[in-house]
């Protein structure tokens, strides 16, 4: 299995540490963070974000068309009613050059299929476990 390690920093402040890279998650401050750096909701729909980005940059690469200016805009919201969770996201593809409509249709398809999205439409068994400080050493 790959691995993610999250570790406190204080606060609301979290570091992941993946494959040696790290990055921040903090609450917004209206939501009694620091705002140090996104929350955890804002880090999964930006990697949602990120794979329809990366499809649809090999789909275009792979049909010989430009990806200089290639950008992906994701807005959600969170559902009204329980569990928390995000309720909708909307997916805008920002295409640097207007492309045939044969591509067009082709590429929706590819970038609906990517792992963030499949991961979430076919939900992966999570299952959470409580572990002591000295039980991990």
């Amino acid at each position: 299995m790959a691995g993610v390690e999250v570790r406190y920093q204080g606060g609301d402040r979290f570091v992941v540490v993946v494959r040696g890279h790290e990055w921040v998650v903090d609450q917004p401050i209206d939501d009694g963070g620091q705002d140090t750096g996104p929350s955890p909701v804002e880090m999964f729909v930006g990697s949602l974000a990120a794979c329809v980005g990366f499809y649809a940059e090999r789909f275009l690469r792979r049909h010989g068309l430009p990806v200089e200016a290639l950008a992906v805009q994701a807005d959600f919201s969170f559902a009204e009613e329980r569990p928390a969770r995000v309720g909708s996201v909307i997916v805008r593809i920002r295409l640097p050059v207007a492309i045939p409509s044969s591509y067009r249709d082709r590429l929706a398809k590819v970038v609906e299929h990517c792992t963030v999205h499949n991961s979430i439409r076919v939900a992966p068994a999570i299952r959470i476990e409580l572990e002591d400080a000295a039980s991990a050493a």
